[in-house]
């Protein structure tokens, strides 16, 4: 079976996915959307830039070659490009409708999947009515972007009734689909967004040495938020607020923020709070290293507001580290309050502190959800069950 995926190809939710499909023994072709570097295993790449991709903010942009310059403008400015992009990048898509086409037609793939709506989905809306198209719903699709202006509500709405099945990471999204002109009679999957977790590729980094970071006393409670800045979806404000009220009742914690190193609002809050001395902005890190953190953490945080599921929650998840999330639908399909993680109002600092406090204070419960996770994960999430389950999707559509 030959895939023709439609995706960020920087992104590493689609670096997992294509390496999933490539050892499930299937073909894939990549139209990325951004500029990237190539994917082993795929049989060629394309980029088409679609809606201004360089405007757009990505937690994949902190590893990217851009001038360090243009990095921390687009950083800087990041909710006014993403209002820009709502409404701008619904009209840009047109002009790329016949080169796509163009390279369906070149590439002639059993069916085209997008992983995710804004702006992959679409634009490959315009795949040709002959070829099957499978679109994936991530996080925030329907929840905000859909509704980031009336183009965009145009374009999601054109994109579902064009789809032929439909994949998310959320039931929540599922459920929302059909209001969106999904025919509900159609394929559908609920998967991770990423393919699923490796628990044996986790457990192969336990009792290793773990990721020395200067600055950080030994044996100290960690508190890991990775999610970064994604305006309108996180409350990273919150999170920083909370921080000095976290302090209060452990004084010796240290947070850990990938994906926040040279961020001009996360510097801010730093040195607005004088927090320097407890607060670590990291770069963008790799995969592992960020499941060592997460391995060595007490508690991982996602301040979310908008969000389907995290592909970092389920790796904190099954590492053992305690999650301390946004109390929305989404969320709640994963985490039962104080049985295997926390929910708090992540628009409300004294919220989200007490319940990260708890957190650390709660040595009892984050033993029990630290198991009670890793069964969770292995019944819901593995990578290996979920591979059979996309195969058998794909099979559906092209039945």
């Amino acid at each position: 079976m030959h895939i023709l995926l439609v995706a960020d190809g920087r992104s590493p939710i689609t670096r997992s996915w294509t390496r999933s499909l490539l050892e499930g023994g299937l073909r894939v072709t990549l139209c990325s959307t951004f500029p990237c570097a190539p994917l082993e295993g795929i049989e060629s790449l394309h980029i088409l830039p679609v809606a201004f991709a360089g405007m757009a903010g990505s937690q994949a942009a902190n590893t990217s070659a851009a001038p360090a310059p243009r990095r921390g403008m687009v950083a800087r400015f990041r909710p006014l490009f993403l209002s820009a992009r709502y409404w701008l990048g619904p009209l840009s898509l047109r002009s790329f409708a016949v080169p796509f086409r163009n390279l369906v037609e070149a590439v002639q793939p059993d069916l085209v999947h997008a992983l995710r709506i804004p702006f992959e989905g679409m634009l490959a809306a315009f795949t040709p009515p002959q070829v099957p198209l499978a679109v994936s719903i991530w996080g925030n699709d329907l929840t905000l972007h859909a509704r980031g202006s009336r183009w965009m509500e145009a374009a999601t709405r054109r994109t579902l009734r064009r789809a032929d099945a439909l994949a998310a990471d959320a039931a929540r999204d599922l459920r929302l689909a059909p209001a969106w002109g999904f025919d509900p009679q159609k394929p559908t999957l609920l998967v991770p967004g990423n393919g699923g977790i490796d628990l044996a590729e986790i457990q192969a980094l336990r009792g290793q040495p773990r990721l020395h970071i200067d600055a950080i006393p030994a044996g100290v409670p960690l508190v890991v938020n990775p999610r970064g800045f994604r305006p309108g979806s996180l409350r990273s404000d919150v999170f920083f607020q909370s921080i000095p009220l976290v302090l209060q009742h452990e004084p010796a914690a240290h947070f850990l923020c990938p994906s926040m190193a040279g961020q001009p609002e996360a510097i801010e809050w730093v040195e607005r709070l004088k927090i320097g001395q407890q607060v670590h902005l990291l770069p963008t890190l790799p995969q592992t290293q960020l499941w060592e953190i997460f391995l060595r953490a007490e508690v991982f945080v996602s301040p979310s507001v908008h969000d389907g599921t995290p592909n970092s929650l389920l790796e904190a998840m099954a590492c053992g580290c305690l999650p301390v999330v946004g109390d929305i639908e989404s969320m709640r399909e994963w985490i039962t309050p104080g049985v295997n993680g926390l929910l708090a109002d992540a628009a409300n600092p004294q919220a989200l502190a007490e319940a990260i406090a708890m957190g650390l204070e709660n040595a009892g419960l984050r033993a029990s959800a630290a198991e009670r996770n890793r069964q969770i994960i292995e019944s819901r999430a593995d990578c290996r069950q979920n591979r059979t389950q996309v195969v058998e999707f794909y099979n559906s559509l092209l039945r």
